[in-house]
C-alpha cells in the first residue's frame, strides 16, 4: 500500500480483561509498525486494568465511566443506565475532538459506547470478535460495521456472512517464535529442573472457585513431586501467598508469559478467548475451566469448540474438586495422551491473525 498523504488516526477500544487489551495492543504495534507516523488513540473504561497496560505500552488513553451488566449481583445494576449515557455522550466528545480515520474494537465495556458514536457519527468501524459466540453489543454493533475479524467457524449465525474474516485472534508478539532455554526459565522461577511443571492461570484479576480447586490439589502434587506456577490473580494473592514453597510458585500475575509458557508441563486456564488463541501458538496440553459468569457463556462455548476436536480438556467449574486431579495427574503420566492434545492444538494456530487484520482494514479503508 502506498504511505497515504496524511497522517492515519485510529481508535481502538477494547478492555476489562487481558483478553481484550492484548489483541487491541498487537493490532496498534502492527499499524504503528507499517506507519510510524499514524496517531492512535485508545479508550478504555475507568479503573480497568487497560488504563495501566495501555499507557506502558506508548499509547495514550482516555477513560470511560462505563462497567458491564454485573451478573453475580443486580444491585450494581442500578446505575448501568446512567453510565452508559455519560460514557456515549464522552465517546461522541472523543470521535468529534479526534476525528478518526476509522475505529476498531476488540471487545470490552468501552467498546459498545465508542463503535456506537463512531458508527452514529459516519465514521468506518470494525470489530475483532473474539469469542466462538458473540455477545450482544457486538451482534448489534456488526449490522453498520464494515467488517467483523472472528476466530471461530459458524459466526455466520450472528454476522452478516459477506462481513466476516476469519483470521484468528491477535496475540502478543513474543509468543510467536517461543525459543526459550527451559532451564533458565525454570531457574527464573525458583523451580527445579526435571521435575513436570503445572501452569495455572486464572486470570489477571484473579478466579476464586479455581483457586480453590488448585488448592485442594496441592498436596498431591507435592506427594507426586511435581511444581506449579500458580498465578492467582491479584485479588486472591493475599489469600495464597503463605502457601509459596519449593513446588509452589504463588504470583499475583506473571509478566513474563513466554517463560512461564516454556516451563510448562500441563495449563490450568479460564477459556478467555484471548488466552486460548495464546496457547494454541504454545501447543502444551491444557484444562479448561470455563468462568460462568460472562456474557453469553462464552468461555464454555469457547472451551467447547477445542474440546470437540480433542484440543483440549473441557472440566466444568461446578466439578472442578471432585475431578482436578485424576484429569490433571492423568495428562502428566500419560505421555500419549499429552502428545496428542499438544498436538491437536497446535492444528488450530493461527499465527498471523494480526497481519491479516491489518492488511484488510487498510483494503476496505481504500475503497
Amino acid at each position: 500500500m502506498t504511505k497515504p498523504q496524511k497522517h492515519i488516526k485510529v481508535i481502538i477500544s477494547g478492555g476489562g480483561t487481558g483478553g481484550h487489551i492484548f489483541p487491541a495492543l498487537s493490532i496498534a504495534n502492527e499499524i504503528k509498525r507499517r506507519y510510524p507516523d499514524a496517531k492512535i488513540l485508545f479508550v478504555g473504561a475507568k479503573g480497568r486494568m487497560e488504563m495501566e497496560k495501555v499507557p506502558a505500552n506508548g499509547y495514550p488513553i482516555k477513560g470511560l465511566w462505563i462497567s458491564g451488566f454485573n451478573r453475580k449481583n443486580k444491585l450494581k445494576n442500578l446505575l448501568f443506565p446512567l453510565k452508559l449515557l455519560l460514557s456515549l455522550a464522552k465517546a461522541f466528545i472523543i470521535i468529534k475532538r479526534f476525528k478518526p480515520d476509522f475505529v476498531i474494537g476488540t471487545g470490552g465495556f468501552a467498546s459498545g459506547p465508542v463503535l456506537l458514536a463512531a458508527q452514529f457519527s459516519g465514521i468506518p468501524t470494525f470489530i475483532q470478535e473474539q469469542n466462538s459466540y458473540p455477545g450482544i453489543t457486538n451482534k448489534k454493533l456488526s449490522k453498520k460495521a464494515r467488517k467483523i475479524y472472528t476466530a471461530y467457524d459458524n459466526l455466520e449465525r450472528f454476522f452478516d456472512v459477506r462481513k466476516i474474516l476469519k483470521t484468528g485472534n491477535p496475540v502478543r508478539r513474543d509468543l510467536y517464535d517461543l525459543k526459550i532455554d527451559k532451564n533458565k526459565a525454570l531457574h527464573k522461577f525458583g523451580l527445579t529442573s526435571g521435575k513436570k511443571t503445572i501452569l495455572s492461570l486464572g486470570g489477571s484479576m484473579g478466579a476464586s472457585t479455581l483457586n480453590e480447586g488448585i488448592l485442594n490439589i496441592l498436596n498431591h502434587i507435592k506427594d507426586h513431586d511435581y511444581q506449579i506456577i500458580w498465578q492467582t490473580g491479584k485479588n486472591d494473592f493475599d489469600k495464597y501467598k503463605h502457601l509459596n514453597g519449593a513446588q509452589v510458585k504463588v504470583v499475583p500475575f506473571i509478566t513474563d508469559m513466554p517463560s512461564a509458557y516454556a516451563v510448562a508441563d500441563v495449563i490450568i486456564s479460564r477459556a478467555g478467548a484471548g488466552t486460548i488463541s495464546e496457547l494454541t501458538l504454545i501447543g502444551k496440553p491444557m484444562i479448561l475451566v470455563p468462568s460462568p459468569f460472562v456474557a453469553e457463556d462464552h468461555q464454555t462455548k469457547n472451551a467447547e469448540a477445542l474440546a470437540e476436536k480433542e484440543a483440549a480438556i473441557l472440566l466444568p467449574e461446578k466439578r472442578i474438586n471432585n475431578e482436578l486431579w485424576q484429569i490433571l495427574n492423568d495428562i502428566l503420566e500419560n505421555e500419549a495422551k499429552a502428545k496428542k492434545l499438544s498436538e491437536n492444538i497446535k492444528k488450530l494456530a493461527m499465527p498471523d491473525a494480526t497481519k491479516r487484520i491489518v492488511d484488510d482494514v487498510f483494503e476496505e479503508m481504500r475503497k
